[in-house]
């Protein structure tokens, strides 16, 4: 499974959302692989209710890259504001 870190909420609590799942999972932020941050992407394992949890940069990365292509398209559609300054 893949998923990214979303939120901290109280408590040290780590939300993670399951992408393809369509879910999220909630685990202690101190059980997160070192390096963690909010908009991490994990690869998950589960087995019999306990989850191993690994960063994966690459997905990090790739994600990345992706909301800059799609950034960088809307800026090119852009026409401006059809409004005129004062």
């Amino acid at each position: 499974m893949k998923g990214y870190l979303d939120r901290m909420e109280d408590g040290g609590k780590a939300v993670i959302l399951l992408e393809e799942q369509g879910f999220e999972i909630i685990v202690p932020f101190k059980e997160l692989p070192h390096g963690s941050a909010i908009g991490s992407w994990f690869r998950i394992y589960e087995e019999n209710g306990d989850f191993s949890i690994l960063l994966d940069e690459a997905e990090r990365q790739h994600k990345e890259q992706l909301a800059d292509e799609l950034t960088g398209n809307l800026r090119m559609k852009s026409s401006g504001s059809k409004y005129k300054r004062d």
